[in-house]
């Protein structure tokens, strides 16, 4: 059987189980009558997904074409298929996190990403809440992985499959785990931090895969009994009609650039992470932190 029609049929069983989990885990919400699930907010999810769906299909032959051309001025050429495989998805998962770092500390990705943010549940949809618009720039973080002797195939099927392991932790279950498998990949519990609105669990937990990368580079947070999450966006918009969701914060960042005193500043309100503003009427999340640690020291 030739290898792209194991490929096919892997992904094939992969997305058929995230759909019956997904039907599952919304019929056990209202079973159990947990509210995990809202009507509005899954039409949603589904809109934006089939968005990004659409998206990812007319965009997907350029990224082919992109990352095929890098490939040829590969600089190494993996022939063990162990090890080929092994890396890539290391790899891959850490130039994700890469990306998804960009989203949150870079005020013009944010725009894009926030999307996926704005729910206020957290369910096997949420993972579907797709940043709309990632497609467009998502294979530039990705093009070292064809300079490192990775087809473009290959890539594509790497980040399908992480994003399908991605779309499993989005669920408020609490599903038991062992300790070393929470010390090297990313949990439920470790996501649920990352959809919260709460100061000390703001731009946490942003691996897909493996959790790794945030206890390497400070970005890591567990999650606390005594900080229930709170989903969705520290602001969150009044009008949660879905064209809103996809446009509210780049009307809110052109609304900051055009007020913006010079063209510095103008620059660092696309730049400088959420939050930041030219005469300090707004805070990032690391200010926020920093403020949020001293009150509860004084307490």
């Amino acid at each position: 059987m030739p290898p792209l029609d194991i490929r096919k049929e892997a992904v094939i069983i992969l997305v058929g189980l995230l759909v019956v989990l997904t039907l599952l885990e919304m019929w056990f919400s209202y079973r159990e009558n947990r509210h995990y699930y809202e009507k509005r907010d899954t039409f949603t999810n589904i809109y934006l997904t089939t968005l990004a769906f659409l998206l990812n299909l007319a965009v997907n032959g350029s990224t082919f074409l992109l990352l095929n051309y890098v490939y040829q001025y590969r600089l190494f050429q993996i022939k063990n298929v162990f090890w080929y495989w092994f890396l890539l998805v290391i790899m891959q998962d850490f130039l994700y996190w890469v990306l998804h770092y960009t989203g949150h500390y870079c005020r013009l990705f944010w725009a894009m990403h926030v999307t996926h943010h704005s729910s206020e549940h957290f369910n096997f949809t949420t993972g579907f809440r797709s940043t709309v618009f990632e497609p467009l720039y998502r294979t530039f973080f990705y093009l070292p992985l064809a300079l490192f002797g990775f087809n473009a195939i290959d890539i594509l099927y790497a980040y399908l499959v992480t994003q399908l392991y991605g779309n499993l932790v989005h669920t408020q279950y609490r599903i038991p785990l062992p300790k070393w498998y929470a010390m090297v990949f990313v949990t439920p519990a470790h996501h649920r931090v990352h959809h919260a609105s709460n100061i000390p669990y703001l731009d946490k937990n942003m691996g897909m895969v493996l959790i790794l990368w945030d206890r390497m580079f400070g970005t890591f947070h567990d999650e606390d009994t005594n900080e229930p999450v709170k989903y969705g966006l520290t602001h969150q918009p009044e009008n949660m009609g879905p064209v809103n969701i996809l446009f509210h914060e780049w009307k809110a960042l052109l609304r900051d650039v055009k007020r913006a005193p010079g063209i510095g500043n103008k620059i660092k309100y696309l730049f400088n992470p959420p939050g930041w503003s030219h005469d300090g009427s707004t805070q990032t999340a690391r200010m926020m932190q920093k403020e949020y640690k001293i009150i509860q020291t004084i307490k």
